[in-house]
């Protein structure tokens, strides 16, 4: 029983179904022709014996010619009902319905599961594009929204007049904040535009990456200065072939993250060796940690895991960090636990010179 179910649900080439479905006609026509003619003869309507039997003959071929049409129209429709089926579903995505799936019941060629097989596989892509794209334009939105009110808001307050020089002070303090939340939003989603319609890097140059991230630490010293950060610094000699100004990005993202969700006091441990062929940047805080969650979603555009620190960035530096070591054919790890701290691992190819 087992053996025969397998055979029963076996599939075949099209092009092995297409000629299998022309016999099929031929031979069912034939046949037809043949069981006609025999009824005829035993009716006595015809005989094939007599002078003028060629005209029979006609009329059989006629019949036989008709019959193969009607057979072949019945069997073709049953042979192209998957194909209907998946441009019914074609339609339906065309039209911006991504539930849409293609099926092919009934069918025993192999080409059409394949067929159906990718073209769900592509409308589940779709699907999550679509998904991607609403929610960064909700997140985008949102992002631009919540500034440009809090400038709005604070600049009529100041039109009132009437104020204490302090409160004026405050307001004006708070709109510079938020035009320079607005200006690194927007600088970002120009970075994050650039890299993402980018597919091959160029202008790669030879450049120290030990001075390149301590250019970074340097140019970040006013935020960890503020905090009393203590560093443990470990950096080694390395040469590295890449795109300077887009891996800067990478450690100024990375270590801006560290200084940002680290407390006061805290520990920031900074290491850069060679492995092989390879370039290892590992980076450890001693902050507040990931979620399992947060660690799925990190790269996701304009996801944050922390509301309560939601205010101090906009949920882009993991995104542009991700696909610019991608771009760099390098990797990016992470490890972290709720109060434990996180630890970034980068490794990129040193390249040739």
């Amino acid at each position: 029983m087992k053996s025969n179910r397998r055979f029963g649900t076996k599939k075949i080439s099209l092009a092995f179904s297409l000629v299998a479905l022309v016999f099929l006609v031929m031979v069912l026509s034939v046949a037809s022709a043949a069981l006609l003619a025999f009824l005829l003869k035993r009716a006595g309507l015809i005989d094939l014996n007599q002078p003028d039997s060629y005209r029979g003959i006609y009329v059989l071929l006629y019949i036989s010619v008709f019959m193969g049409v009607v057979i072949a129209a019945l069997l073709s429709r049953r042979s192209v009902k998957p194909i209907r089926d998946m441009m019914e579903a074609t339609d339906r995505v065309a039209k911006g319905d991504f539930s849409a799936q293609a099926t092919v019941k009934g069918s025993v060629v192999f080409e059409l599961d394949k067929l159906a097989a990718s073209f769900n596989k592509m409308v589940r892509e779709l699907q999550g594009i679509e998904t991607l794209r609403s929610d960064f334009v909700r997140n985008f939105s949102h992002e631009f929204k919540t500034p440009i009110v809090s400038i709005s808001g604070f600049a009529k307050l100041l039109k009132q007049g009437n104020l204490s020089e302090a409160d004026r002070q405050d307001y004006l303090d708070r709109i510079i904040q938020e035009s320079e939340r607005l200006v690194e939003l927007s600088a970002s989603i120009l970075n994050l535009s650039k890299v993402e319609n980018t597919e091959i890097l160029r202008e790669k140059t030879v450049f120290r990456l030990d001075e390149q991230i301590r250019l970074a630490m340097l140019m970040l010293e006013p935020k960890w200065s503020a905090k009393a950060l203590k560093l443990d610094i470990a950096l080694v000699k390395v040469d590295i072939v890449g795109n300077k100004n887009l891996l800067q990005q990478v450690w100024l993202n990375l270590l801006d993250n560290a200084i940002k969700f680290t407390d006061e006091g805290g520990t920031l441990r900074i290491a850069l060796w060679r492995d092989g062929r390879e370039a290892v940047f590992r980076l450890e805080d001693s902050g507040c940690g990931m979620s399992e969650e947060t660690m799925r979603r990190m790269f996701d555009k304009f996801y944050q895991g922390d509301p309560s620190r939601s205010k101090t960035g906009n949920g882009l530096g993991l995104a542009i960090v991700k696909r610019i070591v991608d771009l760099s054919e390098g990797t990016i790890e992470a490890d972290s636990r709720l109060g434990q701290g996180s630890v970034f691992t980068v490794r990129l190819p040193l390249g040739t010179g």
